[in-house]
């Protein structure tokens, strides 16, 4: 299959498929009960997706549709429906896949909305998983395996020690380390979260760890992995391109 991410997106093309993850719808609600008070961006997700969709039939989105956990928001139970209604006009099929986000995802979603446990989901020779659970031998037996999750960003340094981070994919070889599963992929890609409030974990920052059992199970090369910008910029592998977090000069091992 072919996978190709969409120019300036934090959302990927397999096929026929758009794949995004990390929606968090409610998170307004959160932030405001901390004293931030931002319009809903819910809707401008939703257009954003509608405008990248081209000819994509099928949408799957990663897990964490919601942001509340425990309980839930009167945010996320007047937006939610109505975005993947909207979803579900545009495509075909749509589809998500469990996140630790979602408890009682089912009563947030249209009945047309294909519910998928955290395990994962295959299609074809690709495996999509939201990344907090280990995923099912099936979706391990993929040629490439997708998740989410992390929130991968990237951290850059200036001159005067000023730090940005920017969304990134984040590309993770396996290696051929010994591990539970018979068949496992080649490789896993992790998505940027969509929704640009959550902001991210720098994967480039030396001591800082990785979510979920798979990202520390020993099977993957963090080191060896590749990193682009949104815009298709590759800024090459972890290794070499690792800050300092809290002095901000830069490091290579």
């Amino acid at each position: 299959m072919n996978i190709q991410p969409v120019h300036g997106h934090p959302a990927l093309r397999v096929d026929d498929v758009i794949v995004i993850a990390d929606l968090h719808i409610g998170v307004e609600s959160h932030l405001g009960s901390k004293g931030f008070h931002l319009p809903s961006r819910t809707s401008i997700m939703r257009d954003d997706i509608l405008s990248i969709a081209g000819d994509a039939t099928r949408l799957v989105v990663l897990g964490d549709v919601k942001d509340s956990v425990p309980g839930s928001t009167k945010q996320e139970y007047r937006e939610i429906p109505d975005f993947f209604q909207a979803m579900i006009e545009r495509f075909n099929v749509v589809d998500v896949v469990i996140g630790n986000h979602d408890t009682q995802i089912e009563d947030f979603l249209p009945r047309h909305v294909n519910i998928h446990p955290a395990s994962g989901l295959r299609i074809g020779d690709v495996g999509m998983v939201h990344g907090h659970t280990w995923p099912s031998a099936d979706v391990m037996a993929s040629k490439t395996l997708i998740t989410a999750h992390n929130h991968p960003t990237v951290m850059f340094r200036d001159g005067v020690g000023k730090r940005t981070t920017e969304p990134c994919w984040f590309r993770v070889p396996f290696n051929d380390s010994a591990s539970n599963y018979i068949e496992r992929p080649g490789e896993m890609i992790i998505v940027p979260a969509f929704n640009r409030l959550l902001g991210g974990s720098p994967v480039n920052v030396v001591g800082e760890g990785f979510l979920g059992p798979l990202m520390n199970s020993g099977m993957i090369s963090t080191d060896e992995a590749q990193i682009f910008l949104l815009d298709g910029i590759c800024l090459g592998k972890r290794k070499d391109v690792l800050v300092k977090g809290k002095d901000r000069s830069v490091c290579k091992e």
